[in-house]
């Protein structure tokens, strides 16, 4: 029958032997008297077989089996075989190589997609501004949108790609004959920047190839959302064109081995000349070339000072409508400095900064044009709070197609950074050029999406 086993036969017997000797002795009883030693054979026996009934139960209390293995052999058998396991486990991790991982590094094991593709950010400069020689005119532009595509390729170079949309409008065009500026409803998408670049190659030497922003000055490198005023000074915008030097070709970054005296970089860049303002209608072959020094003054104070040199071709037609050309027919020069004031432990909240430059510019073409233009500005700005900076400017310069014109700006600024991705800056401008003297007041909202932010070099 299904249920029965090992452990209820033992007892089946028992319980047997017990009924049997139960009927039998009344029914021997009956028969005949029993004698003493029968008696007490049976007491005897009975006392055994209660004997290891009780034997029996206290085993299977305990959870034995008869014919199988007790609790405490299986226990000690798992025992054994989990740490056989153990060791096994010990022995094949130290067989591995451990991988090294420098202090402070994070390695990351996922698998995702995902972390292939480039990173991805807009930035967003809207002008409200109010002319006072043309109160009522284009009083609202969107004047650029940028879309950035950044990605380190590998160990050794990284990749920057900038598509910006432009529409003219608020800008200060130093020699415009009317005071109302450049304005308008229609823009251009162009691609701003679009590099590769090499880093940490041997040498403290670093190559960037494509079309880039070149190191004129400090400001030069920076796009329109990340300068400190709504343009860029006056003497970059008569000597190199409203967008600022940006060319294409290479560039060459050293990091000298000076130590202990300041820190010192030299750019090298060869670029095709495509700035109307610098280079006239010639695509020729241009060179720059840049030096600039890094002093620590002191654990709140730094000092730098930069200089600048372009060489390139001039090409354009003269009183006679004949084409004229020169090599190196345009030459430009141009120092700058900053002077900045940071407390380390407050540092989001105090902060002082004094930024200057001077430049000269020079064309000379036989036939075409001989003239030599100078140019300066110096800004500043101080931080109020953790949000708020106001500040000011002062730039001149004079027009490097006729010397004997010449524009100066002068105004404050107030900036409120709502947080690091929303700035909004109040400006007022007074400009003094050959067509007057006039007044605007701009108010610039800039915001970033994603990590590419207000970004500085």
């Amino acid at each position: 029958m299904r249920g029965r086993g090992p452990r209820t036969r033992p007892m089946m017997r028992i319980a047997a032997t017990i009924l049997f000797t139960a009927l039998w002795f009344p029914a021997g009883a009956s028969a005949q008297a029993p004698t003493r030693a029968t008696v007490d054979s049976l007491r005897a026996e009975i006392a055994r077989l209660q004997a290891q009934l009780d034997s029996l139960r206290a085993r299977l209390g305990a959870g034995a089996v008869p014919g199988e293995p007790s609790a405490d052999s299986l226990g000690d058998a798992l025992a054994r075989i989990r740490a056989a396991a153990a060791a096994a486990v010990a022995a094949d991790t130290a067989a591995r190589p451990t991988p090294t991982v420098q202090e402070g590094e994070f390695v990351g094991r996922q698998r995702n997609l995902n972390i292939l593709n480039p990173e991805i950010s807009v930035t967003g400069d809207v002008l409200a501004f109010v002319n006072s020689e043309n109160p009522g005119g284009d009083n609202f532009v969107a004047r650029e949108f940028e879309v950035a595509f950044q990605s380190n390729l590998d160990p050794y170079s990284r990749a920057k790609i900038y598509v910006a949309h432009h529409v003219p409008g608020g800008e200060i065009e130093p020699f415009e004959a009317e005071g109302g500026d450049t304005h308008g409803e229609e823009g251009e998408i162009e691609i701003e920047e679009g590099y590769v670049e090499w880093v940490n190659l041997p040498g403290g030497l670093g190559v960037t190839l494509g079309k880039f922003r070149q190191r004129f000055g400090r400001l030069n490198r920076w796009h329109s959302h990340a300068l400190p005023a709504q343009q860029l000074p006056l003497p970059y915008l008569a000597f190199l064109g409203e967008e600022g030097l940006s060319q294409a070709g290479v560039s060459v970054h050293w990091l000298a081995p000076i130590h202990g005296a300041g820190t010192y970089e030299i750019w090298t860049e060869v670029t095709r000349s495509s700035s109307a303002a610098a280079f006239g209608e010639s695509h020729r072959i241009g060179v720059l070339g840049h030096v600039n020094a890094f002093w620590q003054l002191s654990p709140t104070t730094y000092f730098e000072l930069g200089a600048t040199g372009v060489l390139g071709p001039y090409a354009g037609d003269s009183d006679a409508g004949e084409e004229l050309a020169a090599d190196f027919g345009s030459r430009i020069w141009a120092f700058d400095f900053t002077l900045d004031w940071t407390p380390p432990d407050r540092a989001k909240y105090r902060q002082a900064m004094v930024h200057g430059g001077l430049a000269w510019s020079r064309h000379d073409v036989a036939g075409l044009i001989e003239e030599t233009a100078f140019g300066g500005f110096v800004m500043s700005e101080v931080r109020l709070g953790r949000q708020w900076l106001a500040g000011g400017r002062f730039e001149y310069t004079e027009n490097p197609l006729d010397a004997r014109e010449s524009t100066w700006l002068a105004g404050p600024t107030l900036t409120w950074w709502q947080s690091e991705w929303v700035r909004v800056r109040a400006e007022y401008q007074v400009v003094d050029r050959p067509g007057g003297r006039f007044g605007q007041f701009v108010l610039q909202t800039t915001f970033a999406m994603g990590p590419h932010k207000h970004e500085t070099y």
